[in-house]
């Protein structure tokens, strides 16, 4: 059956513009609606419910995408809890669901921020941000996106505010509407990025 609809619920409205963006590059076919919260506390603290709610009236060819960020958190117990969160719902998800009946919820941890996504497609960010060094990715601190340390957020912006940009501090939902229009989804280094991808791919097959 034809998935028409996905519902994706992030943590936080960068995300939200992030997403607007490069979802509809991979299912460009696809009617999305996406909800962003008030961070990850948000998100997680009301994802029980809403799941429970879309368990009641969601249509057959409608899927659900939860995205959170990992943080400092265990990527395996924060999976962990999204499927349970989901299970206790009644809704099969891709982790578990048998071969003859589809899922209806994928859950996927961006690992370790959004801004690992961006580093995942550095010519995209040259693109939005020509002053930044082309070399980034080569260092050894930055050649696996998903893998930096103290903070993916804090080193990007360290990085645009050492080429001239955002002085004043990163301005996350400026920088996701600049880098998304230019990001190439099957380059992109990130693997947290190239996972979910491949679930939104499976979506259209």
């Amino acid at each position: 059956m034809k998935v028409e609809h996905v519902e994706v619920l992030v943590e936080e409205p960068s995300m939200e513009a992030a997403i607007n963006v490069l979802f509809p590059k991979i299912l460009p076919a696809v009617e999305l609606s996406i909800h962003a919260h008030q961070g990850k506390v948000d998100l997680l603290g009301k994802l029980p419910a809403k799941l429970k709610a879309y368990s009641s009236w969601i249509p057959e060819t409608w899927r659900i995408v939860v995205i959170v960020d990992r943080d400092d958190e265990d990527c395996d117990a924060l999976k962990q809890r999204l499927e349970a969160h989901a299970a206790a719902a009644g809704l099969p998800t891709r982790s578990t669901s048998s071969t003859n009946i589809p899922w209806v919820v994928v859950n996927r941890i961006a690992i370790e921020e959004l801004e690992a996504w961006y580093f995942g497609d550095w010519e995209a960010v040259r693109a939005a941000f020509p002053k930044v060094a082309a070399s980034i990715p080569a260092k050894a601190s930055f050649r696996d996106p998903d893998s930096i340390r103290g903070g993916t957020w804090e080193a990007f912006e360290r990085v645009l505010q050492q080429a001239g940009y955002f002085p004043g501090g990163l301005a996350k939902i400026a920088v996701a509407r600049a880098v998304t229009p230019h990001m190439v989804p099957a380059r992109n280094r990130s693997r947290s990025f190239q996972v979910l991808q491949l679930a939104l791919q499976e979506l259209v097959r």
